[in-house]
């Protein structure tokens, strides 16, 4: 009978660990990616740039709870290579039984214990950031804003100011000085949603029939990017926003450009006419005007938005006759019908609406 042995491949099993080493360097490098500073043209949606207090208590709270799992693996990791290493089969070993260990208490103990220690450390790690967030006070130089979610597109509205938006939100800069946070009611018109905007707070659901709340307080003027983190619908993928973080000067200036009435060109009096007598007032809402629709974003400065279908689109006037002739085209799956209009009445009434600024 002839004996068969087992020969080490050596080389796969260094490669095996070559190919894990370079998985991780992969990581760390994605890592760095979402890591780059972001600017006014390319912003960045990373939690490892936070700009706000409660992106900063999360962040902190990532680092840590990453540093403990590193360590996790490092050790297993150790421990593992060590075991392959040390233990490998050669073709000169002794083929007897090896002697039987049927237990040590301290090693028992010590993977029992261990990990109930490092699960309370997180435990309590995480809830005391959670009771930093959801209870923190809510100052009188505060903004509010109800954010309601839709299908696929947001709405901010401003109580204290009058002022109803979609999808671009524009909220004041705090200072740490004279901070002025803003604290949001976040509503659902429709589905679940979820608002995140990674650089300045936590991701918190939009649930129908209750009503859930956050705040952020950034730090420094930009415009951050977010979208919806829970799948709602076909273009959930396509429901963004911005937020705009304005200087105390510029939100004033944007708060009293927002509270106007909707312009009143008469140069574009064919234009107004087919809004108002096409089924865009049953979902649109632009003041002084009959449309008074609230399943659709308000219109009344539409074009003081950098984008359209909700940050599917720059908002330029190929875009929006396309987004008005053929939303699919943009964003398919949207709730948005084709309007199925003349040439003479699309372009008529995309020179109206670009009038409402």
């Amino acid at each position: 009978m002839r004996e068969t042995t087992h020969k080490t491949d050596w080389g796969a099993v260094v490669g095996r660990a070559m190919g894990i080493l370079v998985l991780l360097a992969g990581i760390l490098f994605a890592a760095g990616l979402c890591a780059a500073s972001p600017s006014s043209d390319n912003p960045v949606p990373s939690i490892f740039q936070p700009h706000s207090t409660p992106a900063e208590s999360i962040y902190h709270l990532s680092l840590f709870v990453l540093a403990i799992t590193g360590l996790i693996f490092l050790v297993v990791f150790s421990l593992l290579t060590y075991a392959v290493v040390k233990f490998r089969r050669t073709t000169d070993e002794d083929k007897s039984e090896p002697a039987q260990v049927y237990g040590s208490t301290q090693i028992e103990l010590a993977w029992t214990v261990i990990p109930i220690l490092i699960v309370v450390v997180l435990f309590l790690a995480t809830a005391r950031v959670i009771h930093a967030i959801q209870d923190a006070p809510k100052p009188a130089t505060a903004v509010e804003v109800t954010v309601i979610g839709h299908q696929f597109w947001w709405e901010f509205r401003y109580p204290g100011l009058g002022i109803v938006t979609a999808n671009e939100l524009h909220i004041p800069v705090s200072d740490p000085a004279h901070p002025t946070p803003t604290f949001l009611r976040l509503l659902s018109a429709d589905t679940d949603h979820s608002f995140w905007v990674p650089q300045l707070a936590g991701k918190t659901d939009l649930i129908p029939n209750r009503v859930n709340e956050m705040w952020m307080d950034p730090h420094r003027t930009g415009i951050y990017l977010g979208q919806c983190a829970q799948y709602c619908g076909t273009q959930h993928a396509k429901m963004l926003l911005q937020v705009s973080v304005d200087s105390p000067e510029d939100f004033e200036a944007w708060a009293r450009a927002q509270k106007q009435p909707a312009n009143q060109d008469e140069k574009e009096v064919a234009g107004r006419r087919v809004f108002e007598t096409t089924a865009c007032i049953n979902c649109h809402a632009v003041s002084r005007t009959a449309a008074t629709g609230r399943f659709g974003p308000d219109l009344t400065h539409l074009m003081s938005r950098r984008t359209i279908a909700s940050g599917a689109a720059e908002n330029t006037r190929e875009n929006l006759r396309l987004w008005i002739q053929n939303p699919d085209a943009i964003k398919p799956g949207s709730l948005m019908p084709a309007m199925k209009l003349s040439d003479a009445d699309l372009d008529a009434l995309v020179r109206y609406l670009e009038t409402l600024r």
